[in-house]
């Protein structure tokens, strides 16, 4: 097979500017899937991006296309576009020689756009940009070309105008991937050095993982070896996606596929590995590929199982999923309130939010979720500086001397007249303004530096509001800095909930543990007892709610006679009541942790 006539691309862009509509549109005009096989967003393979609109996962397809009386070998890999799955982008990219860069006719040029930009200019990729849904009524192909020459510093010339929707510009588009993205440079008679850049785990066949192959060749029967994981495999089937699983008798330098080759284990497979031949490798012939952009989780929370799921159910899903999301993170915690679970760490809130579901859809477990954390940097008074990701494993303060929070570069592209509203907004969360841009006429880029704790809650949402649902938001992490912190502790029926922790600013403590008061007091039930919640800063309580008892006093029996008769009842009554207070316990939903995420008044 000739590398020549290989071309290996991707699909950029911001969520919702139609990457999944355009990948549909590729597979149907080279007729990867037949009329009677197709269906909308056919790279979306999940039910859960199928509801929701969204790609979460990168999806790989090999599709032919003629021009020219040559035959051309279109590797394509669909990338999600939300700023909390930037990691699937970086990782696609790594394996690719050219992208499609994809801008709504209608919305413009987006944060995400221009940070998926800069990341395929970092990979030194070819950029073809696309100009989609021109079709539209509102569509202005003119002012956005003039915006991506001004933020990205596109030639309008090179710039195609498409609808995925139609087929328009589709032939142009498949043209242009052949003409100007770079075939790839390997070569097939050199020792195999194949990028591990996705993998998934198949309950008969075990882990599959996806390759790009570099150098060299690879069939089955063959030995090879994971260089930095440093096991030994037999190659039992090799094959592409076209776009399911088709097996094949090799697989060439410059192309993408699957290999599977027996592997049982879930801890042995890590994405960004390079996979060799046993002889290569012990020849020393071969060096490990450079990995791409490593995740660097932004959020952490607590994970453990219901009533209904046992830990080891949850360990074995947090695996299988581990291997199909290598973003997220997890480590085995003991909380006083909610027994053996796990900390996992995730790259964004909705990223979270989408582990969890899989979790409970794909492998059938029931969750208990503590609210979400980030990472926070203590320098201890004997100089020591140590990383926590749970407020309950802050030092006591006579040990502290510092307390840092990580900061984040926000970048922003709202309307002009949303200025104010987005200032407003950053300011209420403690950011520090840095610049002003103008995209044209109507669009501005503020640029704020935030705390992280700040907009890993509701700040998308509060975006959204504040911009009509035209802003658009993403962020770089800046490094740690000191900040005037402390620990608020929440405390039901006099225990101390770590689950519940959180570590806030100190001039919002008094008023945000009066508001999480009052929002557990509604979301957790009456019980036969009185409960009181109470927020505490160390031993210092600063706000107080009681749930009253669910129960009357009853005096049902006593007819008649002095009031005496019911005195002494009410009092042996409390008396069982302050009995069953000291003994039972409280039973907390799901929702009282997640009140903790509220920031409304």
């Amino acid at each position: 097979m000739r590398t020549d006539r290989v071309r290996n691309f991707s699909i950029i862009a911001h969520i919702d500017h139609g990457k999944s509509t355009l990948a549909d549109r590729l597979l149907q005009k080279t007729g990867a899937v037949s009329p009677r096989e197709f269906r909308a967003q056919m790279l979306d393979t999940m039910d859960l991006e199928r509801e929701r609109g969204i790609t979460i996962k990168a999806s790989a397809v090999q599709i032919f296309y003629k021009q020219g009386g040559h035959r051309y070998i279109l590797n394509l890999i669909d990338t999600p576009g939300h700023v909390d799955f930037s990691y699937e982008v970086s990782r696609s990219l790594t394996a690719c020689e050219g992208a499609l860069l994809l801008v709504d006719a209608a919305q413009g040029v987006e944060a995400q756009t221009v940070a998926n930009a800069y990341e395929a200019i970092a990979h030194d990729l070819k950029i073809i940009p696309v100009i989609n849904k021109i079709d539209l009524p509102s569509a202005r192909p003119e002012e956005v070309m003039e915006e991506m020459e001004q933020t990205l510093g596109i030639d309008p010339a090179e710039v195609i105008l498409a609808s995925a929707k139609t087929g328009q510009g589709i032939d142009e588009i498949l043209e242009a991937i052949v003409e100007r993205i770079p075939a790839p440079s390997g070569s097939e008679d050199a020792p195999l050095k194949a990028l591990v850049f996705d993998s998934v785990f198949d309950n008969y066949r075990g882990v599959i993982i996806y390759v790009r192959i570099f150098d060299g060749r690879i069939k089955p029967g063959e030995r090879i070896r994971m260089l930095r994981a440093g096991r030994e495999y037999e190659v039992q089937e090799v094959g592409t996606f076209r776009p399911k699983m088709t097996h094949s008798k090799e697989r060439f330098a410059g192309e993408t596929g699957y290999v599977i080759a027996n592997i049982k284990d879930l801890g042995e497979v890590r994405v960004g590995d390079t996979v060799t031949h046993v002889e290569s490798a012990s020849a020393e012939a071969v060096k490990p590929l450079p990995g791409y952009k490593e995740p660097q989780q932004m959020v952490f929370c607590g994970l453990y199982p219901s009533s209904d799921t046992s830990y080891e159910s949850l360990r074995g899903a947090l695996d299988r999923l581990r291997l199909n999301d290598s973003s997220f993170s997890y480590e085995p915690e003991t909380s006083e309130a909610l027994g053996f679970g796990f900390r996992c760490g995730f790259l964004g809130l909705l990223h979270m939010e989408i582990v969890q579901e899989r979790l409970e859809r794909e492998e059938g477990v029931e969750l208990v979720q503590t609210a979400p954390t980030v990472t926070y940097e203590i320098l201890r008074t004997n100089g020591e500086v140590v990383h926590i990701e749970n407020p309950s494993a802050l030092p006591p303060p006579d040990e502290v001397e510092e307390i840092r929070e990580p900061f984040v570069q926000a970048n922003f592209i709202v309307p002009s007249e949303s200025i104010g509203a987005l200032m407003k907004l950053c300011e209420d969360r403690r950011g520090t303004y840095v610049r002003t841009e103008y995209i044209g006429t109507s669009r501005t880029v503020l640029v704020y530096d935030l705390p992280l704790a700040e907009i890993v809650y509701d700040f998308y949402d509060k975006l959204k509001s504040a911009t009509r649902g035209y802003g658009t938001m993403s962020y770089d992490m800046l490094g740690y800095r000191s900040g005037s912190l402390v620990k608020l502790d929440i405390l039901v029926n006099g225990k101390r909930l770590d689950a519940l922790s959180v570590i806030v600013h100190r001039e919002e403590a008094d008023r945000r543990g009066r508001r999480l008061a009052l929002r557990l007091k509604k979301e957790i039930p009456k019980h036969l007892f009185q409960i009181p919640i109470q927020a505490a800063i160390g031993t210092r309580i600063i706000a107080r709610e009681t749930i009253p008892a669910v129960g009357k006093n009853v005096t049902g029996k006593c007819y008649g006679g002095d009031i005496t008769r019911k005195r002494k009842l009410w009092a042996k009554q409390r008396e069982g009541k302050k009995r069953m207070k000291s003994i039972g316990s409280v039973d907390i939903p799901q929702e009282a942790f997640l009140a903790i995420l509220s920031t409304e008044e």
